[in-house]
């Protein structure tokens, strides 16, 4: 399916309507898109017609427009382009949508903080409790050396008081690299550096 994608710079219109819903919650406002254009007799900057959307943001991108945008606020909206026809009341009408991909505050006009939204920490499950209660009990003190499950080579490299010159670490801690690796490998930090 091939969709028009577009990049519309403008004004929150309307309030962000945030509403929950089965798919995860979505959020509605317009959009208002004013263009400019020189005015060469006047030598200034002149204002075009307004054009106006209804920009639709759903899950997280919703909620987040909702937290964080008011009316007259100036956004930067991108998003696949729709344009519906109907019939009401025997008049046919037009309505240019947006379902935003993405949307921020357009900093050519201001300053914005950014803050990641809190989320709240997930409830274990009694099948979960009763797994991480098993876990814990196979790593546990009181199983004999031979019946623990091996340790990861990181793990015993952060115990180990000698440091490994053979895997590149330095005797203040550093960056080793595994020579097994094939070449153009990422280094593991290891240790703490000074």
């Amino acid at each position: 399916m091939n969709d028009t994608v577009v990049t519309l710079v403008g004004n929150v219109a309307t309030g962000v309507e945030f509403r929950e819903s089965a798919t995860g919650g979505v959020a509605r406002f317009r959009f208002a898109v004013t263009g400019r254009r020189w005015d060469r007799r006047r030598s200034v900057w002149a204002d075009g017609p307004t054009s106006f959307y209804t920009v639709w943001a759903w899950r997280a991108l919703g909620a987040n427009l909702a937290a964080s945008v008011s009316v007259g606020e100036p956004l930067v909206v991108h998003g696949r382009l729709r344009v519906r026809e109907d019939e009401r009341d025997g008049q046919r009408r037009t309505s240019v949508e947006i379902d935003a991909v993405a949307a921020g505050h357009d900093l050519t006009r201001g300053t914005s903080a950014f803050r990641r939204p809190t989320r709240a920490a997930p409830v274990l499950t009694e099948r979960h409790e009763n797994a991480t209660d098993r876990q814990g009990e196979a790593e546990g003190p009181g199983l004999r050396p031979e019946e623990r499950p091996p340790e990861p080579a990181a793990r015993a490299r952060e115990r180990s008081p000698e440091p490994d010159r053979s895997a590149g670490q330095g005797p203040a801690g550093g960056w080793a690299v595994d020579a097994a690796r094939a070449p153009g490998a990422v280094a593991e930090p290891v240790g703490v550096l000074a």
